[in-house]
């Protein structure tokens, strides 16, 4: 039988004639209490989200996620992690363009929590269909409130409260099943290094020059060409006719000289 007591002392109620006496006494301890549960089959949902680190600012990170919005995980903790080619990787060690995914998987599990109570004892007085004293093993007298509908074995047979009588020995029993839904959640987060620049192509040198400086060229001093020959086409003929006027004119300039003598 399990009963539903009224409050953590019960009063011990005594009617004999106009006498009247009260006093405190603990239930817990004549109220047998049996809890257990039972577990149904669980389900498993998984969800994967995926995306690609934008930037990362203190512990504030910023991701475009495979649909293309931006998502703001604000205040990261310290101690969450993300598995890098086998290593672990804090907040502080993402860089832009590195992979993320994260894998949510929520296991729910329907329970079902039984509490069974039963109490056993003489009836000593009872009030229908509110309350009933019981005196219990130890010959002490408990009060204990009667919840709606319930039944007590009386040798073998089941009586409500107005059934009950001084000096019957019963038990009740009650059994209060509770519902309840276990969730519990892992969270993976995965990710991946950003591919390495390409090579460059095959006529593009290796090593790219970002300043260039001119070594010191000593300056040859440039020789003067050489004057071009002259062509032998020229006559002789030409010269030897100025040479005989210079003579004919030096000879009449004589001729004239002494004739002035």
């Amino acid at each position: 039988m399990r009963q539903k007591v009224s409050s953590t002392h019960t009063r011990l109620v005594l009617v004999a004639g106009a006498l009247c006496a009260a006093f405190a006494l603990s239930v817990s301890a004549q109220v047998q209490t049996k809890t257990y549960s039972t577990s149904e089959d669980a389900t498993v949902k998984t969800q994967v989200e995926s995306g690609e680190v934008v930037t990362v600012s203190g512990n504030d990170l910023v991701v475009k996620m495979a649909d293309g919005s931006l998502r703001h995980f604000p205040n990261v903790p310290e101690t969450a992690s993300v598995t890098v080619d086998g290593h672990q990787l804090g907040i502080h060690d993402l860089k832009p363009g590195m992979k993320l995914e994260r894998t949510i998987t929520t296991t729910t599990t329907p329970e079902t929590i039984t509490t069974v109570q039963s109490v056993t004892g003489r009836v000593f007085f009872v009030s229908p269909p509110n309350s009933v004293i019981l005196t219990m093993a130890d010959g002490k007298n408990q009060r204990f409130k009667i919840p709606n509908n319930q039944k007590f074995n009386i040798n073998g047979q089941m009586v409500d409260a107005w059934g009950l009588k001084k000096g019957m020995k019963v038990s009740a029993t009650k059994v209060v099943e509770v519902p309840v839904t276990n969730v519990s959640q892992t969270r993976s987060v995965t990710g991946e290094l950003p591919p390495p620049p390409p090579p460059p192509p095959a006529d593009v040198p290796v090593l790219v020059v970002e300043e260039q400086v001119a070594a010191p060229v000593e300056v040859a001093q440039a020789q003067a060409p050489e004057p071009a020959a002259l062509p032998t086409t020229g006559s002789q003929l030409p010269l030897i006719g100025l040479l005989g006027l210079l003579l004919l004119a030096s000879s009449f300039g004589l001729r004239t000289a002494r004739k002035s003598r």
